[in-house]
């Protein structure tokens, strides 16, 4: 029941921050919420050490868990990713504005950039595709030499 509870708070938290503008999301999120360059040189690390939650961030890691789709508000394609620190994070990838991973398994590898919120799990991956408003800097995965946003 705690999981289920959980999971529902979970996918509460990134249909909210889904929905809002870009400078809505960063206010509500507080002073840690600045973003993180990404011009190449920070990745997951940073937020993984510093719980930087509103950082758009860059990374990979293997696929340890594949999760039903979220289909309350927006579809997402949810899955676990293992970095190589050893900590777990949730991606949350919109399949309503961005395509799925179709051929996703369990020890892929993905390749991300998106928006990253900290949780006791480990974090939580969103903002994984375009913008159609062009208001939120746009994310993406890559699998399999091919990028999905």
């Amino acid at each position: 029941m705690k999981k289920l509870l959980l999971l529902a708070i979970v996918a509460a938290v990134v249909f909210y921050f889904n929905r809002q503008p870009a400078e809505v999301s960063r206010e509500i999120a507080g002073p840690a919420a600045a973003p993180v360059s990404v011009a190449g040189t920070d990745t997951i690390a940073d937020a993984d050490t510093d719980w930087q939650s509103g950082a758009q961030v860059t990374g990979e890691g293997t696929v340890s868990r594949i999760l039903g789709d979220d289909t309350v508000g927006d579809h997402h394609q949810r899955f676990i990713l293992t970095l190589d620190s050893g900590r777990t994070l949730l991606i949350a990838h919109n399949i309503d504005i961005a395509p799925r991973i179709k051929t996703l398994r369990e020890g892929d590898a993905v390749s991300f950039s998106g928006e990253y919120e900290s949780n006791d799990k480990g974090g939580v991956m969103h903002w994984t595709h375009h913008d159609p408003q062009g208001q939120h800097e746009a994310g993406w995965l890559k699998h399999r030499g091919r990028t999905y946003q």
